[in-house]
């Protein structure tokens, strides 16, 4: 249990969106279970077709689950509610929740997930609101043509003048306060574009850490291909909502300011 004084986090929840993973959950699960801080382990089996969630709860995972696929950012959010819930029913009478800082891992990281551990050093320090993972070259062959992630650097940097390195990094460990600036999460693959954005334009910290994971590639084959396109959908869209808020946010800040000097002009 978290102490009840505790300022920045002082433990962990590792939250491990899912979706036909039966072959590699188990080993992901136990991993993250080694990763010091962490003392809660939920996984969010979003709609899937094999055994995932009876495996990870084997393994020793909490499991919740989605009947209907409903997507990554979906299955996040899921799980991130629920970790705050089980905060709450945590604290004392009275008292105010205490909690835990939000390791999202992808669930094909099998024994490698332990290396997400770096991420969690600078949030538990309070050095940083947000920490993204920098991935190595994978070993395993495939990989995409960097549209995408180009979209989204691109986008990225527009929008908050940040570099990201790996804008399409899923694993990421950030506060509460972090989270819910980034709430509600751009659908589908934008998430994590949006998550950045949003937790930029809040004011908040985000460091990019080097951790040596690795996970299944996306192929070339028709069906990698048809991925990529629904990534592509997602950033783009993603990226389109945050120009929109920033364009009007411009605008209110235009008409405020001429009505400041109208209501001078005015009061001479």
């Amino acid at each position: 249990m978290i102490p009840a004084d505790a300022g920045t986090p002082v433990a962990v929840a590792a939250i491990l969106p899912a979706k036909d993973e039966a072959e590699r959950i188990a080993a992901t699960v136990r991993a993250a279970l080694r990763i010091p801080g962490v003392d809660l382990v939920l996984v969010v089996d979003d709609g899937s077709s094999d055994d995932t969630g009876r495996i990870a709860r084997e393994a020793g995972a909490q499991v919740l689950t989605h009947r209907k696929n409903r997507g990554k950012a979906a299955a996040m959010m899921t799980g991130a509610f629920a970790v705050r819930n089980r905060e709450i029913s945590e604290a004392e009478p009275g008292s105010t929740p205490c909690h835990r800082a939000l390791l999202f891992i992808d669930g094909d990281l099998e024994d490698t997930a332990v290396n997400t551990a770096p991420l969690t050093g600078p949030v538990l320090a309070g050095e940083a609101d947000m920490t993204i993972a920098i991935l190595p070259p994978q070993k395993r062959k495939g990989g995409g043509f960097g549209l995408v992630v180009g979209l989204a650097g691109r986008g990225i940097a527009d929008l908050t003048g940040f570099e990201a390195t790996q804008p399409l990094s899923g694993m990421r460990c950030l506060t509460r306060q972090a989270f819910d600036a980034a709430l509600p999460f751009a659908a589908g693959w934008g998430v994590e574009t949006g998550m950045t954005i949003d937790v930029l334009q809040a004011g908040l910290r985000v460091e990019e850490v080097e951790c040596d994971l690795q996970h299944r590639v996306t192929g070339r084959d028709l069906k990698g291909q048809l991925h990529r396109a629904a990534q592509y959908r997602d950033v783009a869209r993603a990226l389109t909502v945050r120009r929109g808020k920033k364009a009007l946010g411009s605008l209110a800040r235009t008409a405020a300011a001429r009505t400041r000097r109208k209501e001078g002009e005015d009061a001479s």
